[in-house]
């Protein structure tokens, strides 16, 4: 008997049964513009064997003008298709099936020749779009045709056009980027008129057996987006016109609120996809913030959707649903929706990983394979870049001893996870517990290792870790100072609070601070209201009249950074903006260009500039120092002293501000190579 019985309940599509309900959504991971087809091949080859029922590629632009970016990958030629061939050829061989997502990106394209229904330039793009013309419309309908016949061709099961997150097709919907006149806008029959006649055109040129999925925006999250009365006509219509199943997508890309960071409530989003349900009879996909198969079974089981879709758990793990048929779900790795290494690489023009998982476009690079000699190691320090390491190494066969001075796992993970909006980080705590558990690892907790106690281990690995940065501030040692360790293990702060530092810790930090214990991220309802989110059905677009409510902070928190810039401006390229809004709608003074002059018991002086003017008091309870990080390597450096060698990394090999991503790359990459 499975814990899962509705999420890996076969789906009958009636020329087709897939075996489980389970989608993998679509993700641009830039593989295909590497033109490694082997490795774009195993890639997904790696999430079918891991049993998800049916994988949507990331977007394949249908022409030159639709794609995301200049040179994105399509299929123009016969080449292409060949190279795609590759692809679908090892998708089938490891027992999976395979949909190409069609992506045309319209006025969101960053490139000069993009193209909308109307010249209205996307605040996401420096490019004011071309207006299409009735030929420039029927081109972009043959060609989105086309590219559905080429997949085919290429040997996949189906397409998935995209019609949401304010790609081309969306922005034919709405008044907020469709101001035409002629038959393709004015009333919302003519507005959906493109849509429906790409579904009806795609179905007569692939035929009846082919899976054809419409993402279709459910709720846009824009002013003027759609009302859910011309969701549902809209979907009756996709249905009508030989959509196979409907996908749900939420939000715009250029809407002001949240859909997929870890601070987003998990399924926070299912409520609204089962509003669709009844109104039509084709399959209805659920998505946004789903990564755990318990949540997943509980949002089929409430009748939200018929199918689930997760991207990025795929790229924290491609066994996700096999582990979950097996019993095994504790050992799914958690996917922390944090966007570090997957969105922010997207849109930096990277490519894609995950923190998680480092081998995530990297299965044919970086590999793990059984040692052919066996060593005796040892790890110190047992946070990310530690616990990275020894899971690897012993993985590989290694005999694997882990020390650390806590009498926990975690290290600086633990401090994260007290932030409001981090509470995905509890997960993956618990996977790093369960999988040294599940390992031969000799775990040695609250254990100062010391270079006599690792002299007899062939290979050492040093992750000690990180200590905050001493700011050298006059008055610091004064007792209403505090780190951000000590109140993030929580010493009582003051109601009135400077936080000294705007990089991630000093942001994490001030978060902590006006929301306290209650974090909106674990309560639905709050989270909707204190982003402006209400039901589609009572207001166009989902956006609340009201606009964002959120709770009266904690304390009154003030800023300050010493770099003449805006605060918060290095943080993440996908979630920075979130961190800023959260604490502006919190009230939090943020200041930099500052100079610390000086701490007394009223609080803090500082002066502007380099000229160190304007000096002038900050009056406060309490001051957070939040100044950066300095290496700690102390045991390195003695090791080193005595003649051992050893491989220092994470923060121990270069500080930086709780740095997950590189920390478990690093310890991976290294325990890979001993």
């Amino acid at each position: 008997m499975t814990d899962y019985p509705h999420l890996l309940a076969p789906l009958d599509l009636g020329f087709v049964t897939l075996p489980n309900r389970v989608l993998m959504g679509s993700m641009h991971t830039g593989l295909e513009e590497t033109r490694d087809w082997n490795r774009v091949a195993e890639f997904y080859a790696a999430r079918a064997r891991g049993g998800v029922g049916l994988i949507v590629t990331g977007g394949m632009a249908p022409n030159r003008e639709g794609g995301v970016f200049p040179g994105a990958a399509g299929l123009f030629t016969d080449q292409d298709i060949a190279n795609h061939r590759v692809v679908t050829d090892r998708v089938h061989d490891a027992g999976g099936r395979i949909a190409m997502q069609i992506l045309h990106a319209g006025r969101y394209a960053y490139g000069k020749e993009c193209v909308a229904p109307s010249p209205i330039k996307s605040p996401i793009s420096p490019f004011v779009p071309n207006e299409l013309d009735e030929d420039g419309i029927e081109k972009q309908i043959a060609d989105i045709v086309t590219a559905a016949i080429r997949a085919r061709e290429a040997g996949y099961d189906g397409v998935e056009i995209m019609g949401s997150e304010g790609y081309f097709l969306n922005q034919f919907l709405v008044t907020h980027t469709n101001r035409r006149e002629d038959r393709w806008g004015g009333t919302y029959e003519n507005r959906m008129r493109l849509p429906v006649e790409v579904v009806r055109r795609v179905r007569e040129a692939v035929g009846t057996d082919f899976i054809v999925i419409y993402r279709l925006s459910m709720i846009d999250l824009i002013p003027n987006g759609s009302t859910f009365e011309e969701v549902v006509a809209l979907a009756k219509a996709v249905e009508e016109a030989g959509a196979t199943i409907i996908n749900t997508g939420i939000g715009w890309h250029e809407a002001r609120i949240p859909t997929i960071a870890t601070s987003v409530p998990r399924r926070a989003f299912s409520w609204v996809t089962k509003k669709l349900m009844g109104h039509v009879s084709i399959p209805v996909i659920t998505s946004n913030r789903i990564n755990d198969p318990a949540v997943a079974e509980s949002v089929l089981q409430d009748g939200c959707a018929d199918m689930v879709s997760m991207a990025r758990p795929f790229l924290a793990d491609p066994d996700f649903v096999r582990k979950a048929a097996d019993g095994r779900a504790d050992q799914i790795a958690p996917c922390i929706a944090c966007n570090q290494a997957c969105l922010d690489h997207t849109f930096s023009g990277k490519l894609t990983s995950c923190l998680v998982n480092p081998r995530a476009c990297h299965e044919t690079e970086l590999v793990i394979e059984a040692a052919a000699k066996p060593k005796k190691i040892a790890v110190v320090g047992a946070g990310p870049a530690g616990l990275s390491a020894a899971l690897t190494a012993a993985e590989r066969g290694h005999q694997v001893a882990l020390f650390d001075k806590s009498d926990r796992i975690g290290g600086q993970l633990n401090l994260a996870r007290q932030v409001p909006g981090k509470e995905e980080f509890h997960g993956l705590v618990h996977w790093f517990t369960t999988m040294v558990q599940s390992r031969d690892i000799d775990l040695k907790l609250g254990n100062m290792a010391t270079v006599e106690a690792l002299e007899g281990y062939d290979e050492v690995i040093i992750a000690t870790g990180v200590n905050p940065r001493d700011p050298e501030i006059e008055g610091q040692d004064q007792p209403h100072v505090l780190n951000y360790i000590q109140v993030l293990k929580g010493a009582d702060v003051g109601k009135s609070v400077v936080v000294i530092g705007a990089g991630g810790i000093g942001f994490d930090v001030s978060e902590f601070l006006v929301t306290g214990e209650n974090s909106p991220t674990e309560d639905l309802p709050e989270w909707l209201t204190e982003w402006g989110v209400t039901d589609p059905e009572q207001q166009r677009g989902g956006i609340a009249p009201e606009g964002p409510q959120p709770t009266e902070p904690l304390r009154q928190v003030t800023l300050l950074q010493r770099k003449a810039e805006k605060p918060g401006r290095r943080l993440g390229k996908t979630t920075g903006w979130i961190h800023r809004a959260t604490l502006q709608m919190k009230g939090v003074k943020m200041k930099g260009g500052v100079n610390y002059e000086r701490i007394t018991p009223e609080g803090i002086w500082i002066s502007e500039g380099e000229a160190r003017e304007n000096e002038q008091l900050i009056p406060c309870d309490t001051i957070v120092l939040c100044a950066g990080q300095e290496s700690d390597r102390s045991l390195a450096d003695e090791l080193a002293a005595k003649g051992i060698p050893c491989h220092v990394i994470g923060g121990a090999d270069v500080a930086a501000e709780l740095d997950a991503k590189r920390a478990i790359d690093q310890g991976t990459r290294l325990a890979a190579s001993l």
